[in-house]
């Protein structure tokens, strides 16, 4: 196999593990992995890493959590060193620690792989200010991203679906879904789902908050379901990010109803 089908033979295989060895990754190996997650592309460098090895409290009693941040704080004291002060907005700042943070998550968990470790990605990170600003002395303008736990694999999970490329890659223009389209793609996703019986294996059915029925059983709630029950029932309330963010030292106030008339639509 050539080096560069074996990087898409990574890329391709690549599952979330939640299971791990006893077996503890060496000193040069997380150097290697950081270093890798730093080559990644960047706009400013505005990520860095936290470490924290303890099997007994990581997720999944992982050997290794890495925590990826946003990291103004550096930023700006390479900005005063240079006689500086940041002007740009806490929002565009975001942005582009957001790519750079996400960049290197990413770089670190293909680097993982080829290395013949395993990961899985913790989104819920951002949301646990309190206790991260506490348990790691955060100092202002340094915002949690992603968790990522780390380990040699004791499982070897089969790669997740994904939607078709028809329903990914849209050339010259984005195009207009008919209803058969939208049906085949959630068919290919739940299909693949079930198949594995993913949903089951985690206990993982996240029931209606509405109270009504629920007609779904482990036979047939599978990844179309499970994602619209996520996004049609939390996080409706902007403060859940937004005092997060103000904690961390990030203001981003939410626009006004005469700036949006002032500003027009996106469109």
């Amino acid at each position: 196999m050539t080096a560069a089908s074996e990087t898409i033979h990574v890329l391709m295989n690549r599952a979330s593990v939640r299971r791990f060895t006893d077996q503890d990754p060496t000193d040069e190996t997380v150097h290697t992995i950081v270093r890798a997650g730093q080559q990644a592309p960047f706009a400013a460098q505005l990520a860095s890493v936290l470490l924290r090895r303890d099997r007994e409290n990581n997720p999944f009693h992982a050997p290794l959590l890495f925590t990826l941040l946003v990291d103004v704080h550096r930023m700006e004291a390479v900005m005063a060193a240079r006689g500086w002060t940041r002007k740009m907005s806490d929002v565009a700042t975001l942005l582009l620690g957001i790519q750079d943070a996400a960049y290197m998550a990413e770089n670190m968990v293909i680097a993982a792989e080829a290395l013949g470790m395993g990961s899985c990605f913790l989104g819920a990170v951002p949301y646990a200010a309190e206790q991260l600003i506490e348990a790691y002395d955060l100092p202002p303008h340094v915002f949690p991203i992603v968790g990522l736990a780390m380990g040699y694999p004791a499982e070897r999970p089969r790669p997740r679906p994904r939607y078709p490329l028809e329903f990914t890659l849209f050339e010259d223009r984005y195009p207009s879904f008919d209803a058969q389209e939208i049906a085949d793609a959630m068919k290919g996703m739940d299909d693949g789902y079930l198949a594995q019986d993913y949903y089951r294996q985690l206990n993982a059915k996240i029931p209606l908050v509405d109270g009504s029925e629920d007609r779904f059983t482990y036979e047939d709630y599978s990844w179309t379901e499970h994602i619209a029950r996520k996004l049609g029932q939390w996080g409706e309330n902007p403060d859940d990010l937004l005092k997060p963010l103000a904690a961390y030292g990030f203001r981003i106030d939410p626009p006004r109803d005469e700036d949006i008339e002032a500003g027009g639509s996106l469109s």
